[in-house]
């Protein structure tokens, strides 16, 4: 059961079969994928396989853990060309397991964690990124309007609003922020290109956020929309394709390998393809959004750092994790020029 007390056990039982998401079968709870924000639990009862997503306990920032805004953009979304889980049911009742939950289908399917694929072939790697290509692109020509999402966010200023906020997270750190940082944090504002448009962007769209069938290259699903909002697709997809520059040794990249070898596109035939749908993407404008988004996660990593200095992150390898800010800053200071 595996931190899930005997009595909230049989609380969620008792409400699961209630709404009838189960039957008469004993309720099995497994956590799933540690590191979350958001605890995540696989649930079973005979053949029944649901997932829940829960609040974390404690007190937490207004607009952090929105798993309410999580259940609205995957109902949102069904039966669209982003495959999404099927959302079941939302409760907010803190008497059932504490803080409020979502409930939506289990997927039975691959994810991949490193980005090189090993256990692919080279046609097999050149498919997956086809289709993380694909998804992406169908999500940012998501008409929000229709399909109910007009006020899931701000329209305008998205990457401003961006730069300022994690410009402050950084400077109000305990924690000095590096010299890459604040060159970044200097040289951005200025930098800015206009919005082009406006669309519905993940915010952390990556390979280990999707799944994949259990045989065929294609997606059934992406996971993890907590930081999905109304903003600027172009930032968005330079946020999937930080990969390309992000060292393999370093974190979660692709950057240094033999990509030929491999049968993965390089950036600037993956580019393409989304440019096929969305676009060209001024070159400029590209290395603007590569820095941004290199500082937003060194920002991010920033803030780990101090929370594992001040004793209360989340993750064992909080640590080491928090270590990899400087580089990744460092980084976009180099794809910027500055």
């Amino acid at each position: 059961m595996s931190g899930v007390n005997a009595e909230t056990q049989a609380q969620l039982a008792d409400w699961l079969r209630a709404k009838g998401h189960i039957g008469a079968a004993e309720l099995d709870i497994k956590p799933l994928t540690g590191g979350q924000s958001n605890p995540t639990w696989l649930l079973g009862a005979g053949s029944d396989r649901l997932v829940l997503r829960k609040k974390p306990p404690g007190v937490l920032l207004k607009s952090a853990h929105a798993i309410d805004r999580e259940y609205k953009v995957i109902s949102a979304l069904a039966g669209s060309e982003v495959p999404v889980p099927q959302a079941l049911a939302w409760c907010d009742d803190e008497s059932i397991v504490g803080t409020p939950f979502y409930l939506m289908s289990f997927l039975d399917g691959r994810v991949f964690v490193d980005q090189s694929l090993p256990q692919l072939s080279g046609a097999a790697r050149v498919d997956i990124y086809r289709e993380m290509n694909r998804v992406i692109s169908a999500l940012h020509e998501v008409d929000v309007d229709a399909v109910g999402l007009s006020d899931y966010g701000k329209k305008d200023n998205y990457l401003s609003r961006q730069i300022t906020r994690w410009s402050k997270q950084l400077n109000i750190s305990m924690i000095a922020p590096s010299d890459g940082m604040r060159r970044l944090i200097d040289w951005l504002p200025g930098a800015l290109p206009a919005q082009q448009r406006t669309g519905l962007i993940h915010g952390d769209f990556r390979l280990d956020n999707l799944v994949f069938h259990p045989t065929e290259p294609r997606i059934i699903g992406v996971l993890d929309w907590e930081l999905s909002t109304l903003g600027d697709p172009l930032s968005d997809f330079a946020y999937h394709c930080m990969s390309w520059h992000i060292p393999h040794s370093l974190w979660r990249g692709i950057g240094g390998l033999d990509l030929a070898a491999l049968g993965i596109p390089d950036e600037t035939t993956y580019r393409a393809w989304y440019a096929q749908k969305q676009g060209a993407i001024d070159d400029g404008a590209w290395r603007f959004y590569l820095a941004f988004n290199l500082f937003r996660m060194a920002a991010i990593l920033h803030g780990i750092a101090e929370r594992a200095q001040q004793g209360n992150a989340n993750s064992a390898d909080a640590v080491e994790t928090g270590k990899k800010a400087v580089p990744l800053a460092d980084l976009g200071c180099s794809i910027a020029g500055i």
